[in-house]
């Protein structure tokens, strides 16, 4: 895996200016890898967050503003061992494509970004970046889409149409698509998650029935209360949301261990609570998720010692247990 330097950045700027048609045949010159790793897991990272408008970590309103920061702090992952992926829009993954970084991982094409962060057509979630076809056709190997469900919201139903057509599509180029499923409200003009058991699996019910075929489609949720009964309600491949942690790093930790050990688990998709840990050791914070999911019985392989790399990645913010906003969407 590269490191970054000034010249390469030099080189993604003339690319972009001067020889555009480089991107695509670099795209479908990169090595690809099977979907799953050897222990049938996979760790993806995430980085689709700018595309909505969402550029806050922690207190930082802008900290995900500066984009060659963005890009050093996602080589840096993507380097890490047992780093098996990258999620994002089309203008982070051309960027990562350009800087070699793609080679022999695993890339999500981040669909619908349309539904920007405060606006009043919020729920309204239009697909502005990837469709299945374009995923397909640039040969990444995974499509991913956000399907927020407000019920007092009349925006919800054409999300849950163009939604349909999205599944229905991956299906037809036989495209593994990634649905990330919440119960939603509005709350003080912000739209905000229902993070209840009762609520995910509500959620996850909706998601699964859509499109023609559910052949292709994975669950991406959020681990909640009663993870086993949550579990209990698919039987598709899913992945854990990591969103951010909270004051007591150590109890999240724990709570994504045991949720990888569950049956139907295949891994966790992570985004700012990694690439932008307090400390700033982007290695470390990636290390110690990947260890989460590649360990043999997750759970096994925690450390509650509050010495260990994960009390590293402690934020100041704290996440109430029942509803939040989505933080990693």
């Amino acid at each position: 895996m590269p490191e970054i330097s000034s010249v390469d950045f030099q080189r993604l700027r003339d690319v972009r200016a001067g020889s555009p048609e480089t991107i695509a045949s670099t795209l479908a010159a990169r090595t690809k890898r099977p979907l799953l790793a050897d222990d049938g897991k996979l760790f993806i990272v995430a980085a689709d967050h700018p595309a909505r408008g969402a550029l806050a970590v922690r207190d930082d309103e802008s900290a995900m503003a500066d984009r060659y920061d963005l890009l050093e702090r996602l080589v840096t992952a993507l380097g890490r061992p047992g780093v098996d992926g990258v999620l994002g829009t089309p203008d982070i993954l051309e960027d990562l494509a350009l800087l070699g970084a793609l080679d022999g991982k695993v890339v999500v094409g981040s669909m619908n970004r349309g539904g920007l962060r405060g606006a009043t057509f919020e729920m309204d979630d239009r697909y502005t970046a990837y469709s299945a076809r374009s995923i397909a056709d640039a040969g990444l190997d995974f499509a991913k889409l956000l399907v927020r469900i407000n019920l007092s919201d009349a925006g919800t139903a054409p999300t849950l149409e163009a939604t349909a057509r999205a599944v229905t599509e991956a299906a037809q180029h036989r495209l593994p698509i990634m649905l990330e499923p919440f119960m939603s409200t509005w709350r003080d003009d912000k739209v905000v998650n229902d993070l209840t058991a009762d609520a995910v699996i509500t959620s996850m019910a909706i998601a699964a029935g859509l499109g023609e075929s559910s052949a292709y489609s994975w669950l991406k949720i959020p681990v909640v209360e009663d993870m086993e009964r949550v579990m209990a309600a698919t039987t598709l491949p899913t992945l854990l949301l990591g969103g951010d942690p909270s004051a007591r790093p150590l109890e999240t930790y724990a709570k994504w261990a045991d949720a990888l050990a569950l049956p139907g688990v295949r891994g966790l998709v992570v985004g700012r609570t990694l690439l932008y840990p307090p400390d700033g050791d982007v290695a470390t914070a990636v290390d110690v998720a990947a260890g989460l999911v590649h360990t043999q019985g997750a759970r096994a392989g925690f450390s509650t010692d509050a010495h260990d790399p994960a009390a590293r990645l402690a934020g100041p913010t704290t996440m109430d247990s029942s509803i939040s906003e989505g933080t990693n969407a």
